[in-house]
């Protein structure tokens, strides 16, 4: 017969286990849990684009006055998405949150007050845009509804890669990005717009090999003499765009330019276009390559 200290001794042990495991099953519960309903917060318009596409749930998205689709339409706002509040976005307890890398520097401090660790995601280029849809489709099983998205991409750079084969030149452009009340700076090829310039077929007249925009100058615009001109308004396009149409006019030098004698001067707007890339990436490039090559 077992003694009372030694049954007692084994009573402890087995609660021991039953505890550790009860633990750890919690603990996998958790996680499991969290995979299967994520707390994503998109703090930019082209994140919650891509979250649309791959049908994720999210509890937090930018304020903005683009058009926000259906399921996202009581979804907790969390700020411009140049200045997103920390704040709210810590306050809805996220699993992850995403912004873009070209605000990395601007308010990752503020982030990490807030013990919050985003995702930068590079959306420079289309074929980044790619690889991020392909990548957040992977994290959060949605490895099909990628596929759609970057499919459609892909179909929409054959038709215009196509249709520039079929030209005898690529013709010259120019693409200038407007700032509300700050005038306008020069998108070179490391640019999302320049990126699809080049991919539709055409000519950058201002390339660089690490600066996305440059200071504008007036003797360069001059001499390049680009057939075609791209005006991006991403931002505030009710003030950015008069302000171009003011500069056209005051500025001799665009006068003189092919483009505007032969009227292909083009306003580019969201939700189509943006300084980063989305999910609106193929009608971009339709739109690009009709305005390159309108008698193709």
């Amino acid at each position: 017969m077992k003694s009372p200290r030694k049954t007692a001794l084994i009573a402890v042990i087995v609660i021991a286990i039953i505890g550790v495991l009860g633990g750890v099953f919690a603990v996998m519960q958790h996680h499991t849990a969290q995979k299967k309903t994520p707390r994503i917060v998109a703090t930019t318009y082209a994140v919650v684009q891509m979250a649309d596409k791959l049908k994720l749930p999210l509890v937090g998205i930018p304020s903005t006055e683009n058009k926000i689709p259906a399921r996202y339409a009581h979804v907790q706002r969390v700020g411009n998405p140049m200045n997103p509040s920390a704040e709210k976005i810590a306050s809805l307890h996220p699993t992850a949150v995403y912004s873009v890398t070209t605000l990395k520097d601007q308010f990752d401090r503020s982030f990490k007050q807030q013990h919050i660790d985003p995702h930068f995601l590079n959306l420079q280029s289309v074929n980044d845009l790619k690889t991020a849809v392909s990548q957040m489709g992977r994290t959060y099983d949605r490895q099909e509804e990628a596929k759609v998205a970057t499919t459609e991409i892909n179909t929409a750079i054959a038709a215009v890669e196509k249709r520039a084969d079929q030209a005898a030149a690529k013709p010259r452009v120019l693409i200038l990005m407007g700032l509300p009340g700050a005038g306008y700076m020069i998108a070179t090829n490391r640019s999302y717009v320049g990126n699809l310039v080049t991919i539709a077929g055409g000519k950058n007249v201002f390339s660089s090999n690490t600066q996305e925009f440059i200071q504008p100058n007036d003797e360069a615009i001059k001499k390049a003499n680009p057939q075609v001109i791209l005006r991006l308004a991403h931002a505030m396009p009710k003030t950015v765009i008069p302000q171009f149409n003011s500069e056209f006019k005051s500025n001799q030098v665009w006068r003189e330019t092919s483009a505007v004698k032969q009227h292909r001067v083009y306003d580019l707007r969201e939700p189509n276009f943006d300084a980063t890339a989305n999910m609106r990436a193929a009608e971009a490039l339709k739109l690009v390559s009709n305005w390159l090559y309108p008698r193709s």
